[in-house]
């Protein structure tokens, strides 16, 4: 056991000191960074903030109820975009093919259901609140490839999953105070109706973020899969991705959602109605430009300063939802955002040394052993 102890201490010093390392010597932080590495970070940064503001303000509607009709809408969109940046010569994906579509159906359902649940969360849910329990998926697609392909959670990774999990719930408490104090007015008479409001809303909208997360992570795992069986690159899966799940979000629409004329009218008011379909449909090609810019940005940098990218998006992510929809400016919401920035930069890090641990593990020809058959 003290053995043991002892192991682990000194694999959590070794990890301290590769992170004080890479922290002075990151790509993404020295004075080597190359000018060509700034416009795919910044593109990059911008078309995740502006999709996510762009689908918090369509379902933020009073009477909004449509999310499949929205989904379908914004898929149809992204396949006439990538379809048209591939006729002129941009990009590059497979011709469609029945039996590559009948394998990969499962990733696209699933795939539906990610982007509806995530639609509702956000319904519910402030955009800083959405995209700190956003982190808690990062620990559970670690765990699932812990169990279902071999992988390794080090002592600096599940140091991460600490603060990934407490700025969580930083969020929650400070989501849950401010909507009491917003319910319960000042003179504290018959309120007890419109607590109960607040209390449903949030209960829903955390309901929907837990499905959300467990989708995602579900999605995420079976896709690894799908993608050795079929070898499809990014934009093949994104193609069918979004074409196989259209005719899902169409007849969930069709089936669950009220298409009458009334119905219609309340998800689509007369007087903003060009105005949402123009946000609906920018939004659409958002997800084309965040595939797009992801892959500029990995090309044109390294993994490594993309991840740190990622980590440090999440940073102005959640100021979007403060700026533009008002969201509380609290302590306790900006000591979560805080946290859960420390949390997505500190596993950049670590998933950073982990990739060096093992690639210095093969160069010198020794085979881990989360990876050694029985």
């Amino acid at each position: 056991m003290a053995s043991t102890l002892n192991s682990n201490n000194s694999s959590i010093e070794r990890d301290t000191a590769e992170l004080r390392r890479a922290l002075a010597t990151s790509p993404s932080l020295d004075n080597n960074v190359q000018l060509s590495a700034i416009p795919p970070i910044l593109c990059y940064c911008f078309a995740s903030i502006l999709m996510t503001v762009v689908n918090k303000f369509v379902v933020s509607g009073a009477n909004f109820s449509m999310n499949f009709l929205l989904l379908c809408i914004q898929s149809s969109v992204c396949i006439a975009c990538v379809t048209t940046v591939k006729k002129l010569g941009i990009i590059s994906f497979r011709a469609f093919d029945w039996q590559d579509a009948k394998t990969w159906f499962p990733i696209s359902f699933m795939l539906a259901m990610v982007i509806y649940t995530g639609s509702k969360s956000l319904q519910f849910l402030s955009i800083p609140v959405y995209t700190i329990f956003k982190n808690l998926t990062i620990i559970l697609i670690a765990y699932g490839e812990v169990l279902w392909f071999g992988g390794r959670v080090t002592g600096l990774t599940f140091v991460s999953f600490i603060f990934m999990v407490f700025s969580s719930v930083i969020a929650a408490w400070s989501d849950v105070s401010n909507a009491m104090n917003d319910a319960i007015p000042t003179a504290g008479m018959g309120s007890i109706h419109d607590v109960k409001d607040v209390v449903q809303k949030l209960n829903i909208g955390y309901f929907w973020m837990l499905v959300n997360c467990l989708t995602s992570a579900a999605y995420v795992l079976t896709m690894r899969k799908r993608i050795k069986v079929t070898g499809f690159s990014d934009w093949d899966s994104m193609f069918y991705s979004n074409l196989l799940s259209i005719p899902v979000l169409a007849l969930f629409s069709i089936v669950v959602e009220d298409w009458g004329t009334e119905n219609l009218n309340r998800n689509f008011p007369a007087e903003t109605r060009s105005f949402l379909f123009m946000a609906i449909a920018f939004s659409g090609a958002a997800a084309v430009g965040i595939s797009y810019t992801t892959a500029w940005c990995v090309r044109v940098t390294s993994s490594t300063t993309y991840s740190m990218v990622g980590a440090l998006n999440k940073l102005p992510v959640a100021a979007s939802g403060m700026l533009f929809f008002g969201d509380a400016v609290t302590f306790g919401s900006v000591s979560a955002i805080s946290v859960g920035f420390f949390a997505g930069l500190l596993y950049a890090v670590a998933k950073n040394n982990q990739k060096k641990a093992e690639s210095r593990m093969h160069s010198e020809g020794i085979i881990p052993l989360t990876s050694r058959k029985p």
